[in-house]
C-alpha cells in the first residue's frame, strides 16, 4: 500500500513560493521591501509574472509574506538554537550569542533582515510596518521572559528590571551589528560579545555560570 499521492501542481507551487520568498528576503535585506516586485522576481527566478502574482496577489501581500518567511528563518536560526541552553542566565546568554551568529554569518546578504526593513518602515503606518513591529516585539518579549525565568531561578539578581535588561542587550547587539555591517568589520561583533557579557556579569548571582 502506498501513501497519499502528492498533487504535482501543489508541490511545484510550494517549491516556487519558497524560491520566491527566499529571493525576496535576500533582496529586502539589502534594498528594502519596497524594492520587491513581481516583475523582478519573475525575471530573476525565470518564472512567469502571472505565476508569481498568483502566489501573492499584490505587492503588499508579497511584502507581508516575506516578513513572515523571515520570522520563520529567525526562529530557526536564533530562537531554537538558544532554547537548547539550560534555563537561566545561560539561556539569556545563548540568545545573545545566537543573534550574533545569525548576523555575523550572515544569514541574509544585508545582515539582520529586521534591522534592514525596520529602518525602512518605522515611520510608515500600515500592515507591513505592523508586521515588522510585531516581530520585533516578539523578540524583545522573548528576551524579557528568558531574563525573568533566570531571575526566578536565582541566577540573576532579584532587583534586575527584566524589561530594561532586555532592552539593553537588544540595543547593544543591534547597534554593534549595524556598525559591523556598515564598516565591513567582523571584529566589531567581538566587541559586541564582550559588551553583552560584561552586562550579564553585572546582574549574575554566580558569574561562573557565564564562563
Amino acid at each position: 500500500m502506498t501513501g497519499p499521492r502528492v498533487d504535482k501542481r501543489v508541490e511545484r507551487g510550494q517549491h516556487s513560493r519558497r524560491a520566491i520568498l527566499d529571493r525576496a528576503m535576500d533582496i529586502a535585506s539589502v534594498e528594502g521591501l519596497e524594492s520587491l516586485s513581481v516583475r523582478r522576481l519573475a525575471a530573476e527566478l525565470e518564472l512567469s509574472k502571472s505565476g508569481v502574482f498568483a502566489q501573492f496577489g499584490s505587492k503588499e501581500e508579497l511584502q507581508l509574506a516575506t516578513v513572515r518567511a523571515a520570522v520563520e528563518v529567525y526562529v530557526d536560526k536564533v530562537v531554537r538554537p538558544a532554547r537548547r541552553a539550560p534555563a537561566g542566565i545561560r539561556r539569556v546568554r545563548a540568545l545573545c550569542e545566537s543573534w550574533l551568529a545569525y548576523a555575523r554569518e550572515p544569514v541574509f546578504p544585508g545582515g539582520c533582515f529586521f534591522l534592514s526593513v525596520a529602518a525602512e518602515f518605522d515611520a510608515r503606518p500600515g500592515r507591513v510596518r505592523d508586521a515588522v513591529a510585531a516581530a520585533r516585539r516578539d523578540w524583545q518579549r522573548l528576551y524579557e521572559r528568558t531574563i525573568d525565568e533566570a531571575r526566578e531561578l536565582g541566577e540573576i539578581t532579584p532587583e534586575t528590571d527584566a524589561a530594561q535588561l532586555a532592552f539593553e542587550l537588544d540595543a547593544l547587539a543591534r547597534g554593534g551589528g549595524q556598525d559591523a555591517l556598515l564598516h565591513d568589520d567582523p571584529q566589531l561583533y567581538d566587541r559586541v560579545r564582550t559588551a553583552l557579557l560584561v552586562r550579564l556579569r553585572s546582574v549574575a548571582t554566580d558569574s561562573a555560570l557565564l564562563d
